[in-house]
């Protein structure tokens, strides 16, 4: 979409302003605009809403199989946390119990090495997670084992 058209106005027996930041409203007064042009150019319709004619069928077939929701902007990327699972997080948390002295590359490895594949970042954010940082843990353990 382009950037330099802030809003499209339509008249008639009132005025109505459509703004380019609301995405559905500005999609579907395309499709309005288009179907009601009488020359059937849908290349000069997308263009003066921003978009090439391409994607100008991908918004009307979106709104053909779902109506103007379909027209919602989606959230990009993934859906899920698909590596940092709650057992993978359970097995880090028990890693670093098991070995509170062990880094994040050493706990990383111990966890490919049973057949978790696991990056070290995503130890480190599982630990900061969890508040299981070194500087503060490692002195409550000692601070522990020394009052015993």
């Amino acid at each position: 979409m382009r950037k330099d058209i802030p809003f499209k106005t339509f008249s008639g027996n009132i005025e109505l302003s459509v703004s380019k930041d609301d995405s559905v409203a500005w999609k579907l007064s395309m499709l309005l605009e288009a179907a009601g042009n009488k020359t059937g150019n849908i290349e000069d319709v997308a263009r003066r809403y921003g978009y090439s004619r391409e994607h100008f069928y991908v918004i009307k077939n979106a709104y053909d199989k779902g109506g103007a929701i379909a027209l919602m902007n989606k959230s990009t990327g993934p859906k899920t946390d698909y590596v940092r699972t709650e057992s993978v997080k359970k097995q880090v948390v028990r890693h670093r119990f098991l070995d509170p002295e062990a880094n994040s590359e050493v706990i990383t490895q111990k966890m490919r090495q049973s057949g978790v594949k696991i990056s070290q970042r995503s130890v480190e954010r599982i630990i900061n997670e969890y508040g299981l940082q070194k500087k503060g843990y490692i002195k409550q353990i000692r601070q522990r084992k020394n009052q015993t």
